[in-house]
């Protein structure tokens, strides 16, 4: 039988293997089915290519084209997922856990592709923060942008999740308007090259936007620049290996990494046997210690529980892990299958010894287990092994040694604080949880525990029907964790696309600010309406396009008539004696509710027209107040312009009120939804 021969993709050529390529091998049965690597990749020509025709094509699109391209790839791979599904069985996955690597990276890229076209603009320059007023007339300000770095995303990925793992960085990198040059680990390097073919293939991509290595980087990472990333996914001791080469230190090269971690459990001290927390937490343990056979980052290594409860929790897991069909991953009755190649398997047996010298095991014998469908022999399979270590406060094994597979450890503990401070010995961790209905212990655990921990998974009986899991790390949210996890954040939205963009604070008048970032910033020039700008469409509206309207005198009628049709008649609005005792109003003053209507009634357009819908406004804020007798003045600026579908956008209006003196009243943000122009 002929192996797979599994391709690079570098400066926009398919390469096959050649001078040391390595093998790989089927995990369920153990036979070579593959080869990968090319020492002979031209890596100056791949940094070239994606330097000056991935880059510059990418960082011409804007925030919101980008978006666009990942959900379109996002789609696309969504249409061919089976083929992913039945090469993935290779690597000992199982139907389930395909649904973890394959769906969970498709749908990472969905949901980066919905928040750049909701939380970033339709432009080139992505705006953080507020404008900072520099100078006392307002002619000096100050705002921090982010752009895309010019250089290229280096992805180190590991193993277990040959799909997202790639998706998950390549996502924010694509939407930040960085090529990438993707390194999968070569042992399930054929299942990222499938997808990366599929994505190529598609023609969705621009040329040099992405590039694939299978097999080793040769010296890749000594020719980047400050304007590269690396992204890494794998052991504590490759990523120091990678993070402290003297060019990288030199350079100051972004490195993000993501490492070893001995994720905790804990059992809140109020779910006993028979209530809804104890059946929870498990399963969660149940779940994390045989999903994709405990090769996760953010499986539970340590299951912390209080010391009356252990007996029971013993009991509950050795019943539920008996009942685990371990086997071929292609039959539909398996639950778990195997470990990513018999290497692998030799790695966790070997760190399990070193966890067996301070425990016990006391479910799940390596030596004698049964395998449905496939040879056990062979194939890398494992049974799910469970600890129980007596003494650890005593121990240091079981906090350290990270045994990547189905193995967890039973920790006892006295109280709260104790549980926290077993859960902090791991020395920095993706994730902790804690299983409890009393919102006293969450508390305690977040404060106590949060500063080790990336990520705080709380579950109860409240939440459990829609939870994702301990296990899951989620797009929205980041997904790194401190010391010995790496100290990196991936994902988290908007906040994994900063990787790859530099923040720049810029400081000059608010016009070249305008101008700088696309957004209309007070102080900046007006432009006269020539029309009513609810008259004019979408695109025909310019940024600084301002109306001035009013004035408008308050009477005390107005005030009062207000108060009696909403019955909102507060003192302040309705007892002049009251209002005046109070430190901020001078006696009675108008309602600020009636300030804006009043500023919507002077500038408002009442026929059809282009504006759609007044979807909100952000914001508000009530400077002075207003009496009876005083005029109300109102400026309308087009402040930002965003394209939201294809029959309409955004338009976000700087809306300010004024007295007779000129003096500023009120102010905010409205925000309307405008049909393009005809």
């Amino acid at each position: 039988m002929s192996l797979l021969q599994i391709n690079s993709f570098a400066a926009g050529q398919w390469v096959a293997p050649g001078s040391g390529a390595r093998e790989i091998e089927n995990a369920v049965t153990g036979a070579v089915m593959a080869q990968a690597g090319n020492d002979a990749l031209d890596v100056v020509a791949m940094l070239d290519y994606a330097r000056t025709t991935g880059g510059p094509a990418l960082r011409a699109m804007t925030f919101h084209e980008r978006a666009k391209m990942l959900k379109a790839l996002a789609q696309h791979l969504g249409q061919h997922k089976q083929a992913l599904y039945d090469l993935s069985f290779n690597t000992g996955a199982t139907a389930k856990d395909h649904l973890i690597d394959i769906d969970g990276g498709i749908g990472t890229m969905f949901v980066f592709a919905s928040k750049g076209r909701r939380e970033m603009p339709d432009g080139h320059v992505y705006l953080d923060g507020e404008v900072e007023q520099l100078s006392r007339s307002g002619q000096f300000v100050g705002h921090h942008i982010c752009t895309p770095l010019q250089g290229i995303a280096v992805h180190i990925n590991a193993f277990n999740f040959p799909v997202w793992g790639m998706l998950e960085k390549l996502a924010p990198t694509l939407l930040a308007g960085v090529p990438a040059i993707v390194k999968p680990a070569t042992a399930t390097c054929y299942v990222t090259e499938l997808a990366v073919r599929l994505m190529l293939d598609s023609g969705i991509l621009p040329a040099g936007a992405l590039q694939l290595v299978s097999g080793g980087l040769g010296d890749m990472l000594d020719r980047l620049t400050c304007q590269d990333v690396v992204s890494f996914t794998g052991s504590a001791d490759t990523a120091f290996k990678l993070r402290s080469a003297p060019h990288i230190l030199r350079n100051s090269i972004r490195f993000v990494a993501e490492q070893d971690s001995l994720n905790a459990s804990i059992l809140g001290p109020d779910a006993t046997p028979g209530t809804p927390e104890f059946d929870l937490f498990v399963k969660e343990v149940h779940r994390e210690m045989t999903a994709k056979a405990g090769q996760k980052c953010t499986a539970i290594r340590r299951i912390i529980a209080p010391d009356a409860q252990v007996p029971a929790l013993i009991e509950a897991l050795s019943d539920r892990l008996s009942k685990t069909l371990i086997g071929d991953p292609r039959n539909e009755a398996t639950r778990m299958g195997a470990l990513v190649s018999n290497s692998q398997k030799r790695d966790v047996l070997a760190k399990a010894a070193l966890i067996g010298a301070e425990a016990e095991r006391v479910y799940g014998d390596p030596d004698s287990f049964d395998v449905v469908g496939a040879d056990g022999g062979k194939g890398a399979f494992l049974p799910p092994m469970l600890y129980h270590c007596v003494d650890p406060d005593g121990a240091q094994r079981v906090h350290d040694t990270e045994a990547f597979g189905p193995v967890s450890t039973i920790l006892g503990y006295r109280d709260i604080d104790h549980a926290v401070q077993l859960a902090n010995r791991g020395g920095g961790s993706l994730v902790a949880s804690v299983i409890t209905h009393d919102p006293a212990v969450a508390r305690e655990v977040a404060l106590g525990a949060g500063a080790f921990h990336g990520r705080i998974y709380i579950n109860d009986r409240t939440s459990m029907k829609e939870s994702t899991g301990h296990g899951s790390p989620l797009p929205h949210l980041v997904h790194g964790g401190p010391g010995r996890a790496g100290g990196g954040e991936e994902m988290g939205g908007v906040r994994g696309v900063m990787h790859y963009m530099q923040r720049t604070s810029v400081q000059g008048s608010p016009e070249m600010l305008a101008a700088i970032g696309g957004r209309w910033i007070p102080g900046a020039p007006e432009i006269a309406a020539q029309a009513h700008p609810f008259t004019r469409g979408f695109d025909d509206l310019e940024i600084g396009e301002t109306l001035k309207a009013g004035p408008r005198v308050i009477t005390l009628d107005d005030i009062e008539h207000f108060a009696e049709f909403t019955g909102d008649t507060f003192y302040a609005h309705m007892n002049d004696e009251a209002a005046a005792r109070n430190p901020f109003f001078p006696g009675r003053v108008a309602h600020g509710y009636l300030l804006l209507s009043f500023a919507a009634g002077m500038f408002v357009e009442p026929n059809e027209g282009p504006v759609l819908a007044n979807t909100g406004l952000d914001g508000l804020r009530f400077m002075k107040p207003v009496v009876a007798g005083d005029a109300l003045n109102v400026r309308l600026s087009v402040k930002q312009k965003t394209r939201r579908t294809d029959e309409y956008g955004e338009v976000r209006w700087h809306v300010t009120l004024t007295n007779q003196a000129g003096e500023a009243v009120a102010e905010y943000e409205l925000l309307t939804m405008n049909a393009y122009s005809a």
